[in-house]
């Protein structure tokens, strides 16, 4: 029986017809049951030709007259008028309406198959933007159909049937698919024959003994989470014919996370740098397609050849060439591309959307995976060699992650086990990169005759492409060699770009037509949009370069996340070892053997606190490189100095290239990076004193009161009042912190833009400002930093404030006794009786909340180049 019809739905297509005189029908629930969506699309020489486009729903066929009939071009924008809903068995109708009814004339069976929603289709087609993949014998690929408002007098809804770009998109011939198919899909028949009754007639399709179909994955109301279902062991649907395979299904793809999930129910699988191919398996034969469509069986045929053997199905992978090591290596597979050596290539198989006649994409991923594993481990060691399975790991996303940086690898997807399989991009599989990497469009390139020294490239944004910087470095002479030729082939005389710093032409510069995709590695986005320290990986041809767009990794606490929980074995409650998301190994691994109280601060009470302090912490470090002193075994073990970010290291801690300098250095730009820092036993943060994001501009300006040790602290807070009356003198804000220490610090914020200074300037004037302290009282202060002249007296420390120089931040703690912590002060607090001690890793959270010190340091910023010039002056 066919799905049941709403009551009311037929009633005008009924009143319309007289059934006594023509053949078509009346409404009659004959249709058999599919649990796939059906369209067919109907060429009718009625008063005027056209083509009825409809797609089944609720039961009834929802219908469009199409008056030039479809168009696979997308900039064709085909006008399809809304009519009365249909009844199903109208989908086998072909033959001739007698004149003088309703729509008389000949009707074909022009194309028929099966639809699929791109998400809700109740909801879409309310809000008049219904997007649906078609899998035709003549429209194949995704559509989309576009409400316009209705003018007055206007009483049916007028909507554009639109082609996507995908692999079934033919640009600039939108007139072929209906100038080039002229016979019924269900009879072979032209309209001349249809008309004058000859020949056999249509093949059923929505009655009678008609094709099967695999089992749907759509609902009305698709569940949020849907629990595992197991399907029936008996009488499950089979694929009976070729067209109930689909020969495309647009694929899954990963939204770009920040981080990788912690929580369980998550599978993380290794982030493959290769291509993405849907694998078709039918009777034997196999064919590769694109994301996008494009059928690349040609240019993988040891890879088709092999997966031959495997079950019917559809599948999920990505093509690779891998290096030395075993590494996914994208350069490499272009290079193979490019020369025809694809016997080596391997195709990594990790998800399967058809199997064995049934439709898997509603199951849950986990038993997706499961069914792929046993098909695998069936074929036995004959398919290893260019067919693997990828497997998946379960433990702590941050964990997996590190491991694939080790390895040299491109970064994990986190996908939810308990999801079905979704054509779009969703929060289901989320992707995390060990180092940033992009498509971009390339609009020019510079060089010589003969050379290629750097492109130019963009990407896409409300229609025209935005200059993004230059890709200068990844050119090996092979690579020059395949790239350039492409590069001459697209050359153009215009620039294609547009928006701010876009490029001008000159000497050596040589536009594009902007056709060609850039795969590149770099180090993000600047504020103002630029790339920043791009590498050209490769070309990508399996993405139309209208739809490459910046893309901003997402905070994944914005992404749908399982719940964390404990790891197994760890205790509970108060013991929770995930702090910020982020799992702590041997979280009871005591740090601080005495915290005053009679008991040891451990890793989980270090990174607690910083949870506790991180939002009033972070301002004074984000955007700027930091150092860190790591006591992995406690402060009584061996100590580890770090300044670099190293492979592996957690991809909560950002990486900042420094001019001058090979490796990356350590950047602390959010709160869960604390965490990530503490679980490698980092006890202290010493972050440089420059802008956020500027590590060549200063500031902030840091004076280090250092006194010998016989000097009693009352006179270290004499020389903090004296910093600071000197400040104000020239114009600056002073605040005041503890070091953690014996001493204090006195720090004045400095304004960026007009006014500022370089570092040479302001650590002349730091030194400046000591001096005259010094001089005015030598037998208290001194600026010679040699132990043997500070005797009795207080060093002015102003070296704090040179390019690469670091200063402890505020509210760090110190790898000292009893867990000290640097604490900023108001100047009420800075008088005699301070005790630095007072300020712990204990004491310090519930201290804070009862602090407004600092509470106007933003506002205090002021430009150093007038301090300068008083100090100069006076």
């Amino acid at each position: 029986m066919g799905a049941p019809q709403r009551a009311d739905s037929l009633s005008r297509y009924r009143s319309m017809r007289d059934f006594s005189k023509t053949a078509e029908p009346a409404g009659a629930d004959r249709t058999q049951a599919s649990n796939r969506l059906r369209f067919v699309v109907q060429k009718h020489a009625a008063t005027r030709l056209h083509y009825d486009f409809r797609l089944e729903l609720d039961g009834v066929f929802l219908s469009w007259a199409v008056t030039r009939g479809p168009s696979l071009d997308p900039s064709d924008r085909r006008l399809a008028v809304q009519t009365e809903d249909h009844p199903l068995d109208y989908g086998d109708f072909e033959g001739t309406i007698p004149k003088g009814q309703y729509g008389g004339g000949t009707v074909m069976l022009w194309d028929r198959g099966y639809w699929e929603p791109e998400g809700d289709p109740h909801a879409m087609l309310k809000k008049g933007d219904l997007k649906f993949t078609l899998d035709g014998e003549r429209m194949k690929g995704s559509w989309v159909l576009v409400r316009m408002k209705r003018r007055a007098g206007e009483k049916r809804d007028n909507w554009l049937l639109i082609k996507h770009h995908d692999g079934w998109a033919v640009e600039d011939r939108g007139e072929r698919l209906v100038e080039g198919e002229t016979t019924s899909v269900a009879s072979a028949r032209p309209m001349e024959d249809i008309a004058a009754g000859r020949g056999k007639g249509p093949s059923k399709f929505m009655t009678g003994k008609g094709r099967t179909s695999s089992k749907g994955v759509w609902q009305s109301k698709p569940r949020e989470d849907p629990e595992p279902r197991v399907a029936p062991k008996a009488k499950r649907p089979t694929v009976t014919a070729p067209s109930a395979l689909p020969g495309f299904v647009p694929p899954q793809l990963a939204t770009s996370v920040d981080r990788p999930p912690q929580g369980e129910g998550w599978a993380h699988e290794i982030k493959f740098d290769g291509y993405r191919l849907q694998l078709r398996v039918l009777e034997g034969k196999a064919s590769l397609k694109t994301r996008k469509g494009l059928d690349w069986t040609a240019r993988f045929q040891a890879i088709a050849r092999d997966a031959a053997a495997l079950p019917d199905g559809l599948y999920d992978g990505e093509a690779c060439a891998l290096d030395a090591a075993g590494s996914p290596d994208f350069p490499a597979l272009q290079a193979a591309l490019s020369e025809g050596r694809t016997d080596d290539l391997i195709y990594f198989l990790f998800d399967a959307l058809f199997l064995d006649g049934e439709d898997l994409r509603g199951l849950p991923l986990a038993e997706r995976k499961a069914r792929l594993a046993a098909v695998m481990k069936r074929a036995g060691r004959k398919l290893e060699r260019r067919i693997r399975y990828v497997d998946h790991f379960e433990t702590a996303g941050d964990a997996v992650l590190q491991s694939a940086c080790r390895l040299s690898l491109e970064g994990i997807v986190s996908k939810r086990m308990d999801a079905p399989y979704r054509s779009d991009r969703t929060n289901s599989w989320l992707k995390s990169k060990c180092r940033a990497g992009h498509e971009v469009v390339i609009g020019g390139w510079t060089g010589g005759a003969g050379q290629l020294r750097s492109l130019l490239v963009g990407v896409n944004r409300d229609g025209k492409l935005l200059y993004a910087g230059r890709v200068g470095t990844g050119f090996g002479r092979d690579t020059v060699a395949r790239v350039l030729p492409r590069l001459r082939q697209v050359r153009a005389d215009r620039n294609p770009f547009s928006g701010p710093g876009a490029p001008r032409g000159g000497e050596g510069v040589h536009w594009t037509r902007p056709e060609l995709v850039a795969e590149i590695e770099f180090a993000g986005f600047t504020g103002s949009g630029m790339v920043r320290q791009g590498a050209f990986k490769g070309l990508r041809e399996d993405k139309p370069a209208r739809e490459v767009e910046a893309e901003t990794p997402q905070p994944v606490n914005k992404a749908e996340l399982a719940t964390p929980k404990p790891a197994r074995g760890a205790p509970t409650g108060a013991g929770n070892n995930v702090v910020m998301g982020v799992t702590l190994s041997s979280p009871d691994k005591a740090l601080w053997p005495d915290d005053g109280r009679g008991g040891a601060i451990t890793k989980l009470d270090l990174a607690r606190y910083l949870e506790a302090v991180a939002d009033w912490m972070l301002p004074h470090l984000k955007g700027r490189p930091c150092s860190i002193i790591r006591t992995p075994e406690g402060i009584q073990g061996e100590r580890f100095f770090q300044r670099h970010l190293g492979k592996g290291s957690s991809a909560l801690v950002s990486a900042v290239e420094i001019a001058g300098e090979d490796k990356p250095y350590l950047q602390v730009d959010r709160v869960e990076a604390l965490a990530a820092l503490a679980q490698i036993g980092a006890t202290e943060f010493h972050p440089w004193n420059c802008r956020p994001f500027e590590p060549e501009v200063p500031g902030r300006l840091v004076f280090d009161l250092d006194p010998d040790e016989a000097i009693p602290f009352d006179r270290v807070i004499e020389a903090a009042k004296e910093v600071k009356a000197r400040l104000e003198a020239l114009g600056l804000v002073a605040f005041c912190k503890t070091t953690g220490g014996k001493g204090l610090h006195v720090v004045t914020p400095l304004l960026g833009g007009k006014g500022q200074a370089d570092w040479p300037a302001a650590k002349a004037f730091a030194r400046g400002v000591c001096a005259a302290i010094a001089a005015d009282a030598p037998d208290r202060y001194t600026v010679n930093m040699a132990k043997a002249k500070r005797k009795g007296l207080i060093f002015l420390d102003y070296l704090r404030n040179d390019r690469m120089a670091t200063a402890v931040a505020p509210l760090s703690p110190r790898a000292r006794q009893l867990a000290t912590v640097s604490f900023p002060l108001t100047w009420g607090q800075v008088k005699p009786g301070l005790d630095p001690k007072a300020w712990t890793i204990r004491t310090v959270p519930a201290l804070l909340k009862k602090s407004r010190a600092w509470a106007d340091y933003d506002e205090a910023e002021r430009p150093l180049t007038d301090a300068i010039g008083k100090l100069k002056r006076g």
